[in-house]
């Protein structure tokens, strides 16, 4: 005697699982982000870039970072803003400018100006950015 096998629809409505409750974006977060983005450690600061529910006030503030890492974070985060992402296109390091490039919400004038980038890598990885848009 074989066990009987469930279908994949049998076995979900026998055991469903609960959709994930995605946490309301309160006050007290925001202002734990506000706090956070002050903090005198840099890998401190680049966690508060990486949040997509960081306000556009502080994204703003992180992108003047004096830490490259931190900037980095910034240009690669959810939350920059168009304004933010044209800035930091103009950006001192490199690594930051080639992760603006990559960014899918740079506004197309600080596309063309890192396509004239000094760095190889940095008009590489707009190159490999337009290559993707045509493939895609």
């Amino acid at each position: 005697m074989a066990p009987t096998m469930l279908s994949a629809d049998e076995a979900g409505a026998l055991a469903p699982v609960p959709p994930r409750a995605v946490p309301p974006v309160t006050e007290s977060k925001l202002a734990r982000l506000r706090l956070l983005a002050r903090d005198a450690d840099p890998r401190i600061r680049e966690s508060v870039a990486s949040n997509p529910h960081v306000p556009a006030d502080v994204m703003d503030e992180l992108s003047r970072d004096a830490d490259d890492g931190v900037r980095s974070w910034v240009a690669r985060g959810a939350a920059a803003s168009e304004d933010v992402l044209r800035r930091l296109a103009g950006d001192g390091s490199e690594r930051v400018r080639g992760f603006v490039a990559l960014h899918p919400s740079t506004p197309s004038d600080a596309v063309e100006l890192l396509a004239a980038d000094p760095s190889g890598t940095v008009r590489g990885l707009v190159g490999w950015r337009t290559a993707a848009a045509v493939a895609g």
